[in-house]
């Protein structure tokens, strides 16, 4: 039974089951709304809100506006069935009708009782009111109307009423509750509004101002939380690790390349030199477009480790790429006497074996593989430089497992996908950042262009073009299979491989996608890469990394169902030889209006950064470069499209309280607080 005594007991942190007339059902249903406790229904913040101050006069009434007013019933029509009950309302100056799909209706109005209503105005045989609520007047002052009401998110089994009674509930029995874990001498150089104030002006707002100061402050304190556990992470992955001086072998390997280096290559190598030379471990993320050349600076980075008698890995997401990888590095390596070495799942028996060996005495300098170089038994004789490719398909215990493999390594991360600023502080703020924004020289630009798929055939008269000079062309599907998502409306790999097969009979075809075995598919990459084949009809399973530069045609199936860092992604796989390439946009008959913002976007923008930026305009950034893994982008209230400045801000006083403080001994609210957000997703100390 509830009594005062269970009320003391009661927590934030104490199931929604506490609250009055909130049974198993509905805390079912307010699971699947992610509500769980007391105190997240004090945190559950409205999707909207509607102005009910202003009353609208029933001769003022227009189809299409929702409105709220006082009204008389005057008479009522409760014909029964199907049909809708009515009742004629007049407020002394007008009349209308309001219709109600309710068959209890007539058990809660009668003639001459008064009304206040809000709903919709619409025209079905003269203006009408169609569904409104309403609420009977008394001597109590109206809830209905003359304030700003909050609108939920609502589901068939918590209607809106019921959802705004409950999160009123909680307000008014444990809002008071509400520990302000912000630090008293931030909120008073900004003038925040405290903890409980704001979140109380959320559900309810005064004015508009108000309401804004509110929402900063809450959106400041999900930012600020979020710098601050990066930061701490930062300090403890600042890891004391012995110098990597380069020498002779990179200063040979520098001299002998055959073009020179960007000026975005030179000052990414030397950010990570100068890291790699001091006493304490690097951490830093390398980001760069398509073809920008971010192994050749991993590179002189292996050199560096080689040099000062270290070894390095090169951990990348899919064998096929790691063998691509081993191939280029063993092609850039073994003529410095540098010996590199190949590890992913299918290596096995004697030749595994072999492998390790050679790895655990030194006689390896460089393993390139993928997650299989973290497994049991993969023993380093000096791991000195851990370099992770595509980091964000890797989980963070996968990277710490990779950096446990040596004594205390340098950890250089890349990624070939553009991050916008805001997503590089917010997802990658404990690493220090080196940007590849200039293509080599000599790189063609890529020509983007859209066309309908009723242009048949001057599709295949572009593929028969390339292919008679010796080119290579992708066709990109959303899809594997016809049947699959239920889309009919949609391109997929088996149909469009056995269409394009009868209408060009003539051209090498094949197919790959992620269903076919491990082996199957790195057999077909590995004919198309080696020119063997002509046409490869293929889903995303090769978008990153493996380059074919004899590729330079594409086609994009339905390309708006694709984001637009994937569109990038695919686009940026052909360019990279001497032939002038082309990437073909096809726009489906279920092309939304967003998928046009994005094929527009591609043919505007050829810069992966500004597509980047563009992508997370659009999407926004839980779905951007799959961040969404992270579990840290998914606020309540932040917005980081909108919320740069106070992104900013927030990393700023982050920067600063930990500078005076770095274990936030002076703030124990605020250590709490953050521990008990973040302190399992972003791996900090003192958390399981």
């Amino acid at each position: 039974m509830w009594d005062r005594t269970t009320h003391d007991r009661v927590g934030l942190g104490s199931s929604v089951r506490y609250l009055h007339g909130v049974g198993e059902r509905r805390a079912e249903a307010l699971a699947r709304l992610d509500v769980l406790t007391i105190g997240d229904i004090l945190f559950f913040f409205p999707r909207r809100y509607e102005d009910r101050r202003r009353l609208t006069p029933l001769d003022e009434l227009h189809p299409g506006e929702t409105i709220c007013a006082i009204a008389e019933v005057l008479s009522l029509s409760l014909p029964g069935g199907p049909a809708p009950a009515s009742a004629l309302l007049t407020d002394g100056r007008a009349t209308v009708r309001a219709i109600w799909f309710n068959p209890h209706i007539g058990k809660l109005l009668k003639p001459g009782v008064r009304l206040a209503l809000c709903g919709r105005v619409e025209y079905y045989n003269g203006i009408q009111l169609n569904n409104p609520e309403f609420e009977v007047l008394t001597d109590q002052p109206p809830q209905l109307i003359g304030r700003i009401v909050p609108i939920y998110p609502a589901t068939a089994a918590l209607p809106q009423r019921r959802i705004q009674n409950l999160v009123d509930d909680a307000l008014n029995t444990y809002a008071g509750r509400l520990v302000d874990f912000l630090p008293a001498k931030i909120r008073a150089r900004y003038g925040m509004k405290g903890l409980q104030e704001a979140v109380c002006e959320l559900h309810h707002p005064q004015d508009a101002e108000s309401w804004l100061k509110a929402r900063n402050r809450l959106a400041f304190d999900e930012l600020f939380l979020l710098q601050a556990g990066l930061l701490l992470r930062r300090g403890s992955e600042q890891r004391p690790a012995p110098p990597l001086v380069p020498g002779k072998t990179f200063e040979r390997f520098m001299a002998a390349l055959p073009f020179p280096l960007t000026g975005a290559q030179r000052r990414a190598i030397d950010d990570i030199l100068r890291d790699m030379q001091e006493t304490k471990a690097m951490n830093r993320l390398l980001q760069g477009d398509v073809g920008a050349g971010k192994t050749l600076v991993a590179v002189a980075a292996i050199l560096a480790a080689a040099d000062s008698g270290a070894q390095a890995a090169l951990m990348v997401p899919t064998g096929i790429l790691a063998q691509q990888h081993y191939l280029t590095l063993e092609r850039m390596l073994a003529p410095l006497g540098i010996k590199a070495g190949l590890l992913t799942g299918n290596l096995r028996g004697e030749e595994r074996r072999s492998l390790l060996d050679a790895l655990q005495a030194g006689e390896l300098q460089v393993l390139v593989g993928t997650h299989a170089i973290f497994t049991e038994g993969v023993e380093f004789a000096n791991l000195g430089l851990a370099v992770v490719d595509e980091q964000h398909r890797f989980g963070v215990l996968q990277k710490n497992a990779l950096i446990a493999k040596g004594t205390s390594p340098h950890v250089l991360v890349m990624t070939a996908t553009p991050i916008p600023r805001t997503l590089v502080l917010s997802v990658y703020g404990d690493l220090d950042v080196s940007v590849l924004d200039e293509l080599p020289p000599g790189r063609k630009p890529i020509r983007t262009i859209c066309l309908g798929p009723e242009e048949e055939g001057r599709l295949l008269k572009l593929i028969r073009e390339r292919v008679r000079q010796g080119q290579q062309v992708y066709w990109v599907c959303p899809l594997i299979e016809d049947s699959e998502e239920g889309r009919a409306d949609l391109s997929s790999v088996t149909s469009c491989y056995e269409r394009l097969s009868k209408l060009l009979p003539d051209v090498s075809i094949e197919m790959l996608h992620g269903q076919l075995p491990m082996e199957e598919k790195a057999a077909v990459m590995r004919r198309f890469a080696a020119g063997e084949t002509s046409l490869l009809v293929a889903s995303v399973v090769f978008e990153v990394g493996v380059v074919v530069p004899n590729a330079s045609l594409m086609f994009i199936e339905d390309a708006g169902q694709f984001g637009l860092a994937q569109l990038h992604q695919l686009r940026g796989r052909i360019g990279r030889g001497e032939a002038e390439s082309l990437c073909v946009l096809l726009g489906g008959q279920g092309t939304t209006p967003e998928g046009h913002e994005r094929i527009e976007a591609m043919l505007r923008l050829p810069d992966g950064f500004a597509l980047a930026e563009a992508d997370l305009e659009q999407r926004g950034p839980g779905e951007v470069c799959g961040v969404r893994q992270h579990g840290v982008t998914d606020f309540r209230v932040a917005n980081l499209v909108r919320d740069r400045k106070i992104l900013d801000l927030a990393r700023k006083e982050a920067q600063a309280l930990l500078a005076e403080d770095p274990t936030l001994e002076t703030e124990p609210l605020f250590r709490e607080e953050l521990m008990r957000r973040l302190g399992k997703t972003l791996h900090l100390a003192g958390t399981a």
